[in-house]
């Protein structure tokens, strides 16, 4: 009764396999993530020169832009909303990039919430 056949031995090393490769995965894909700033700087690099919407031409080279904010807020407005609400003047690069971190939020939202693997 205490021994395991063949097969169950074998199914056995399998998910303890699985369970292995995915939490090695999981762990050098967040490490990698909150350690290396190039995988952020270069949607943003890819932004800052292919969308329109985020240069401003009205000001000159050395000063600030003056944004009106609304009544009662002090901080500027979020120009990720901004790129939102002007979807269909977008770039095809902003489309992109929106929709990649978009997409990988809400599957990191759905799945994780459901218990299964994901970074």
């Amino acid at each position: 009764m205490g021994l395991l056949d063949p097969s169950q031995k074998e199914v056995l090393r399998f998910a303890v396999n699985c369970r292995i490769l995915t939490l090695v995965l999981q762990v050098l894909t967040r490490f990698l993530a909150s350690s290396t700033p190039i995988m952020y700087w270069f949607p943003a690099h890819l932004l800052q020169d292919q969308e329109p919407l985020l240069r401003c031409v009205d000001t000159e080279p050395g000063k600030l832009p003056q944004e009106k904010s609304p009544p009662g807020q002090k901080a500027p407005r979020n120009c990720l909303m901004k790129l939102f609400y002007d979807w269909k003047r977008c770039s095809p690069v902003t489309r992109c990039v929106l929709v990649y971190f978009l997409t990988y939020w809400l599957l990191g939202l759905i799945l994780h919430c459901n218990f299964l693997p994901w970074t």
